[in-house]
């Protein structure tokens, strides 16, 4: 009952998934949010807590719904009476090209993918630095520079990283704050051709996909890693960004 609680937004498939999956065998205990993954979070929860009884908790929440996190921040610390880390996975992504976005689109992608995760942080401030915790956010290599046709996605993200750097600077020294930027990792939800697959792999010095496995043992080291380091954003990119950004 003493080991340390986790809440992970976006938990319930891909890479959330892993992390937790990842957390949950080093020893924590798991507060997963999903929204309308209910089916695959369910089974997700059941398979965690078959291995270690009553150490996953489910919350539901839509992350674009602002003026809830509070609630859900408040129903996430009851869950099991402490809160000890944030991830911020949570993300929306789909190609917004200019000239066809939507206001809508533009709501979702800069909620999901930072209005969140400030409002959400903010709630959970107390319960945070009253267990001196740490929160991973889930950043983006495309941040900086954007990815063809996801100007909207890329603009969300870069405000991320803004948010990461800032609230490292505001937190400190009691709430560790750093963040997560990958490469490729998974193929996107939405089909890519051969060809642009191809020119993705043809990007990275490594030759290859980043596994899920790889962001999840990262997570695991910022959240438990050296308290001296607060405010980065590693880039977990197989050396992609050391070369340049493709538009794939």
């Amino acid at each position: 009952m003493s080991a340390p609680v986790i809440l992970v937004t976006g938990a319930a498939k891909r890479i959330g998934a892993e992390i937790s999956r990842h957390l949950h065998q080093l020893g924590y205990r798991l507060v997963l949010h999903y929204y309308k993954s209910e089916t695959a979070a369910q089974a997700l929860q059941q398979e965690l807590n078959a291995r270690r009884p009553n150490s996953v908790q489910l919350i539901c929440q839509d992350l674009t719904q602002l003026e809830q996190l509070a609630a859900m921040a408040e129903r996430a610390v009851n869950c099991f009476g402490q809160l000890n880390g944030l991830i911020n996975n949570a993300s929306s992504f789909y190609p917004t090209p200019l000239g066809k976005s939507s206001p809508a689109q533009w709501q979702d992608l800069m909620g999901s993918n930072a209005a969140a995760p400030y409002f959400l942080t903010q709630a959970l401030l107390p319960a945070l630095r009253a267990s001196q915790g740490a929160i991973v956010n889930m950043v983006d290599i495309h941040a900086e520079k954007g990815l063809q046709d996801h100007l909207l996605y890329s603009m969300a993200k870069n405000a991320l990283a803004t948010l990461t750097r800032g609230l490292a600077n505001e937190l400190a020294p009691n709430i560790r704050v750093n963040g997560i930027a990958p490469g490729a990792i998974i193929w996107p939800e939405h089909e890519l051709s051969e060809p642009q697959k191809q020119q993705v792999l043809s990007s990275i010095p490594m030759g290859r996909l980043g596994q899920a496995q790889e962001i999840a043992e990262t997570v695991a080291f910022l959240l438990a890693g050296p308290t001296y380091l607060t405010g980065q954003i590693i880039a977990l990119d197989g050396g992609r960004s050391s070369r340049g950004l493709s538009e794939a």
